[in-house]
């Protein structure tokens, strides 16, 4: 028996070794140590860092190490663990122990230090960081708009607000985060002088709160990542537009027996380009998440009913007949004509089989033709009050003429949806409104052929590029693949090519999208990358070419940094902590607004779906499903009321951070949320059914189990776990089917599945 034991304990240390020297051989090769830290401040000058003790983590012996303060003594023990199937991947887990004394205002953590590093690294932290956020920045205070005539011009760099970032210049480069402020906790970063790269993720938080994510640059060409506990930012943190927030983290007074632990996955990879980094995370970004298994609250018919009731009793302005963007507070709640509702909202509800809801959009077009056209030939920006039109920022006197492009992209893009779809439910379109829409179409042509770009914002009296670059315009190619068939017009569709090669070029082969909103400067956005997205799928069905699918994937996995991959720990005393919030699929906004969002601004993910049909690549269903299936608990209901806010209504912002109003709270308010969930019940099949592979998947709350499948025909098992009826739209398609392009208004005249609350129906469809 002792013979038994001694050889078990043999084998067992042996593995402990083999493992400890494949990890530690792994690290050697991509110049890679672990250093151990604890760390002490000073509360008084905001955290201000004031001793420090190191040690490097020694990964080849399976011992204890210890770490001697001035007050204390620390015992580090740390398991590595190489991937049985992945020679790229190990799991690494820290364990701090305080042994003697205390350790008075400190934090511990780990440094991944990764030698031969340099200031062309592409350095991506999702949904916080793109490319080291190392562009010029200005300090301008929400909602900041360029201000010094030097900065302003067709051709001048990208302009990002006062956010964390790398230096661009010489000099301290440091970007210190915590782990809820961004989609996963985690930092990747692609080396071109080495082809080389690295993806490091952690949780969100331990027993101590959530965790501290540091990068920092040194001047003897190191490059540390560094995830600390607890979360301690020295002298300053971020708030909306402003990097120099004091401190206000609070240090933990450690004393003996106290334990702080860490788990990390680290992959080391060869990296031929920046998009490997992004197509690694998209690989890996739910890993060390627990399963999410959302709360099933309301159907996708019980949503669009609450919502459509909103929108007509409180957004409808029935002395001029139009939808307004929200309560009319202020301008930008009156009118807009894109981006965060305007003609993007009516598309949705003239899905409606409501009289009263079709005559007001009916309306909303009769009012907006040929009144909101401004003299450029693209959309009038914004407006107020039903007879007064504004170019631009009106707040500011720079920006009073500057009309944000993505806005009339928006409006082409949507506006021509819903020609077709009034085509096809019998409604009349006057020529007043082609002929106002086909004059758009001609302004992105004639802003295209003299600018060869579409600029972040343009002279709404001129139609000349003011602030130029950016992927503002990311939505404008997919616009006039559709009004190229619609105007049948030739030359809109060579634009729409030239134009998407362009910013793939520019903007997309390098990483980066922004200009996507009108409140964030050039900050890099999951709004303009989506858009990209739609856009890129657009012009691969249209075309057929394979260069469009081949960016649209690349662009989709991009777009993957923004979604949220985990549910964020809320503390329970918040708003979202009391309302058991999920926020897994919430999309973040961009590097300066640093919240989560229910829903796209503004989309349905449609286009993920189109990708998967030309791909089979179940990632594409799977980043939907998360989107779509979060957005419904997010809606105040009479049921369930949120923040004093009417039913129907849905605020913009998951805040997993401190950027604002605090973690887990909001301000009230209706905001463009709605319509993005509208989009989402009327643009996707509650349940798609993959009769060629033998699945399904569920984009609204109901649960569908496949029972057989023939050649001709599916018998799904359906179930309405909710409290709301259901009336579903299930999309059945086979290879056959997948081949053929999508549609625009594809799911009008498929048939709904009425089930009631808590009732399971067996379905066949035949396709």
């Amino acid at each position: 028996m002792l013979r038994k034991f001694i050889l078990i304990s043999f084998l067992f240390a042996f593995q402990f070794v083999i493992a400890n020297d494949v990890v530690s051989d792994l690290f050697s090769s991509h110049n890679l140590k672990m250093v151990y830290r604890v760390n002490n401040y000073n509360p008084d000058l905001f955290n201000k860092l004031i001793g420090t003790n190191k040690l490097n983590a020694n990964l080849q012996q399976n011992e204890l190490q210890h770490i001697i303060t001035k007050n204390a003594e620390w015992e580090i023990t740390s398991k590595l663990i190489p991937s049985s199937d992945n020679k790229d991947m190990a799991d690494v887990e820290v364990s701090f122990r305080l042994t003697k004394g205390n350790e008075q205002n400190a934090s511990v953590s780990v440094d991944f230090e990764f030698n031969n590093w340099s200031k062309e690294n592409y350095v991506m932290m999702p949904a916080a960081v793109c490319n080291g956020n190392r562009f010029e920045s200005r300090r301008i205070a929400y909602s900041p708009k360029l201000n010094d005539i030097r900065d302003i011009g067709p051709d001048k760099p990208i302009i990002i607000s006062d956010v964390p970032r790398l230096n661009i210049k010489n000099g301290p480069s440091r970007i210190q985060e915590r782990s809820g402020g961004m989609a996963l906790p985690a930092v990747s970063f692609h080396s071109p002088t080495l082809n080389q790269g690295a993806l490091i993720i952690t949780k969100q938080a331990n027993a101590w709160g959530d965790y501290g994510i540091n990068v920092e640059e040194t001047a003897s060409k190191k490059g540390l990542i560094t995830i600390m506990s607890p979360l301690v930012r020295e002298r300053y943190k971020y708030e909306i537009c402003d990097n120099q927030v004091a401190s206000t983290d609070t240090p933990a007074n450690f004393k003996v027996g106290d334990e702080v632990k860490f788990v990390f996955r680290v992959y080391l990879f060869h990296s031929s380009g920046i998009q490997t980094v992004f197509d690694q995370y998209f690989a890996a970004r739910k890993d060390l998440c627990e399963s999410v298994h959302v709360t099933p609250l309301y159907t996708f018919s019980e949503c669009y009913n609450t919502i459509e009731n909103k929108f007509n009793a409180q957004n409808f302005v029935p002395e001029w007949g139009y939808y307004a963007i929200g309560m009319r507070e202020n301008f930008l709640q009156d009118w807009q004509i894109g981006w965060t509702g305007g003609m993007i909202s009516t598309y949705p509800l003239l899905f409606s089989n409501n009289k009263k809801t079709i005559d007001n959009v009916v309306s909303n077009f009769n009012w907006l033709f040929p009144n909101g056209i401004s003299p450029s030939g693209f959309f009038w920006d914004s407006g107020e009050k039903g007879n007064k039109w504004y170019g631009g920022d009106i707040r500011k006197p720079l920006s009073v003429n500057w009309h944000l492009i993505r806005k009339s992209g928006d409006a082409l893009y949507y506006i021509i949806k819903q020609f077709d779809l009034m085509k096809k439910k019998n409604i009349t379109v006057q020529p007043e409104w082609e002929k106002g829409t086909r004059g758009v179409a001609d302004a992105f042509v004639r802003l295209w052929q003299k600018w060869g770009q579409f600029g972040n914002f343009v002279d709404s009296r001129t139609g000349d590029v003011i602030v130029g670059g950016s992927t503002s315009g990311a939505v404008v190619p997919g616009a006039l693949v559709l009004a190229a068939k619609y105007f049948n017009n030739d030359l809109y569709l060579e634009v729409a090519k030239s134009s998407a090669q362009k910013m793939y070029d520019d903007y997309i082969s390098k990483g980066i999208s922004c200009g996507g909103p009108g409140d964030a400067m050039q900050n890099p956005d999951s709004e303009s990358w989506y858009a990209m997205v739609e856009s890129f799928a657009l012009l691969y069905e249209t075309t057929g070419n394979k260069k469009w699918l081949q960016y649209a994937e690349e662009t989709a996995a991009q777009f993957s940094i923004w979604v949220m991959s985990y549910n964020y720990d809320f503390p329970e005393s918040c708003l979202f902590g009391k309302l058991n919030m999920q926020t897994t699929g919430s999309v973040f906004a961009n590097t300066q607004n640093r919240h989560g969002s229910p829903g796209i601004c503004t989309h349905s993910g449609l286009a993920l779906l189109r990708l998967y049909r030309a791909t089979n690549n179940p990632k594409y269903l799977e980043l939907l499903k998360e989107i779509t299936q979060t957005i419904p608990q997010y809606m105040s209901h009479s049921t369930r009321p949120i923040a004093g806010m009417a039913p129907g209504w849905i605020n913009e912002r998951v805040s997993t951070t401190d950027w604002l109003e605090g973690i887990g709270e909001i301000k009230p308010g209706s905001t463009w949320a709605e319509t993005a969930m509208l989009l989402t019940a009327v643009e996707l099949p509650g349940v798609y059914v993959d009769a060629e592979l033998n699945k399904t998947i569920d984009f609204e709350c109901v649960k569908s189990e496949i029972i057989s499948i023939t050649k001709k025909s599916v018998k799904i098992k359906l179930t309405n776990p909710t409290k709301f009826e259901a009336k579903t739209v299930m999309l059945v398609e086979n290879k056959q089917n997948k081949s053929v392009s999508w549609k625009e208004n594809k799911l009008l005249n498929l048939p709904k599945y009425t089930l009631k609350p808590s009732e399971t129906k067996i379905i066949i469809i035949k396709y």
